[in-house]
C-alpha cells in the first residue's frame, strides 16, 4: 500500500508500530523536543495562539446555532417519538425514564460513525490506512475540506450540546462527573484541531471513538427492552449479551489499540518529522493523552461489568451497580432490626411458655 504527499510522490506506509515502540520512540522525541524548545512559555504560545488559529465568526455562531439545534430535535424526538415509544412497549419505569437518553444516543452516533466511516474509507483519505498521512502538507490557515468541515460542525455542535445535557437532561450517574470532563476535552480538541488545521487526525480520532457508543447504546436499549411488560424476551437479551461482547472487545481494539498506535504515535512522533516546528505540539498531546487516560479509567468499568455479568448471569449498566447495592443494602438494614424484632418476638414467646410450663410443675408437686 502506498501514500500521498503531493509534490514528494508516493512513499510506503511505515509499519503501526508496537507498545514499547510507541513508548520509546515518543518520549524520545518528545523529551527532544522539550529540550530545544527554549523559548517556551507563555509569550510564545500567546504569539503561536494569534499567528495559527483561523476560525472565524461565523463559525463559531454556526457552532452555538447548532448546539441548541440539538437541545431542540432531542426535546422533540424525546417527547413525540421514545417517550411514547416507551410507554407502548411497557417499560418499567426506572427504564423508561432512562429509555429516551439511550435512544436519542444510538440515532446520533449511528449518524456520525457512519459519517467518519465513509470518509475514511470510501474517499481518497488515507489517514487510517497510513496515520502519519494526516499532517503531509500541512500549511498554518490551510483550507479544511468540506466533507471534514461538516463532520466537524456536527460533532463540535453535539458536544457542546452533551455538557449541558449531562448536567440537565441525562440521568445522573458516578461516572457523570467524568463523562462532563470527557466531553469539554473533546470539544477543546474538537475546537483548537480544528483552528490549528488538524482536521486529518481529529477525523480518525472520532471514528475510534464513536463506535463504542453505537454498541453501549445499543445494549442499554436490549437490556431495557428484555422486561418490557413485566415478562422476560428471550432475544432482546441475546442481543444485550452480544452487544456487551461486541462493546467490550471493540473498546480495547479501537480505544487502547488503534487509538494510541495509530493517532498517538502519529501526532507524538510523525508530527515532528513533517513539520518540525508544529504548533501547540505539547498541548494537543497532552489533551490526546489525557483521552487516552480516561479510556483506561472506563476500560476498568468493563472488567467490572464483565465480572458482575459472569457471577449474576445478567446484562445491566455497570455505572449503576453502585448506587443499586446501596439501594438493597439499605432495604436490608431496614429489614434486619424487623427480624429482630420478630425473633426478640419467638423468644419472649418461647420463654413465656417455659415460664408457665415451670409453673405447672410447681403447682402439680404443691397438690403432691
Amino acid at each position: 500500500m502506498s501514500g500521498h504527499t503531493g509534490d514528494a510522490g508516493p512513499v510506503e506506509v511505515e509499519p503501526m508500530p508496537g507498545y514499547l515502540d510507541l513508548i520509546t520512540r515518543a518520549s524520545t522525541v518528545m523529551l527532544g523536543a522539550w529540550r530545544d524548545c527554549s523559548p517556551c512559555g507563555l509569550e510564545l504560545s500567546k504569539r503561536t495562539l494569534l499567528d495559527n488559529a483561523n476560525i472565524t465568526l461565523t463559525e463559531i455562531t454556526l457552532f452555538f446555532f447548532c448546539a441548541f439545534l440539538w437541545t431542540q430535535v432531542r426535546r422533540g424526538l424525546t417527547e413525540s417519538l421514545f417517550q411514547p415509544l416507551a410507554q407502548w412497549c411497557r417499560l418499567l419505569p426506572k427504564d423508561a425514564a432512562k429509555m429516551p437518553e439511550s435512544a436519542w444516543k444510538l440515532v446520533f452516533y449511528t449518524m456520525s460513525w457512519s459519517y467518519s466511516t465513509y470518509l475514511l474509507f470510501f474517499t481518497s483519505y488515507s489517514f487510517f490506512h497510513d496515520p502519519p498521512s494526516v499532517f503531509y502538507n500541512w500549511k498554518s490557515g490551510m483550507s479544511v475540506p468540506t466533507d471534514i468541515a461538516i463532520a466537524y460542525l456536527i460533532q463540535g455542535s453535539f458536544y457542546g450540546h452533551s455538557i449541558y445535557a449531562t448536567v440537565y437532561m441525562d440521568a445522573w450517574r458516578k461516572d457523570s462527573a467524568v463523562m462532563v470532563v470527557h466531553h469539554i476535552i473533546t470539544l477543546a480538541l474538537i475546537s483548537f484541531s480544528y483552528a490549528f488545521r488538524y482536521h486529518n487526525v481529529g477525523i480518525l480520532v472520532l471514528f475510534l471513538h464513536d463506535i463504542n457508543d453505537i454498541q453501549l447504546e445499543f445494549t442499554k436499549l436490549n437490556i431495557y427492552l428484555k422486561t418490557r411488560g413485566e415478562g422476560y424476551h428471550l432475544l432482546n437479551d441475546v442481543l444485550s449479551n452480544m452487544g456487551s461482547v461486541s462493546f467490550s472487545i471493540t473498546w480495547f481494539w479501537f480505544r487502547l489499540y488503534w487509538f494510541p498506535l495509530k493517532v498517538l504515535y502519529a501526532t507524538c512522533v510523525s508530527s515532528l518529522q513533517s513539520v518540525p516546528n508544529i504548533p501547540f505540539y505539547f498541548f494537543f498531546n497532552t489533551l490526546l493523552l489525557a483521552l487516552l487516560l480516561m479510556n483506561i479509567y472506563w476500560f476498568l468499568f468493563i472488567v467490572v461489568f464483565v465480572v458482575k455479568v459472569l457471577k449474576v448471569k445478567e446484562v445491566n449498566d455497570v455505572r449503576e451497580y453502585e448506587d443499586e447495592e446501596g439501594n438493597n443494602a439499605a432495604a436490608g438494614l431496614l429489614k434486619e432490626p424487623q427480624a429482630e424484632n420478630h425473633d426478640d418476638d419467638d423468644a419472649g414467646h418461647h420463654n413465656s411458655a417455659q415460664g408457665k410450663h415451670v409453673q405447672n410443675g410447681i403447682n402439680k408437686k404443691k397438690h403432691l
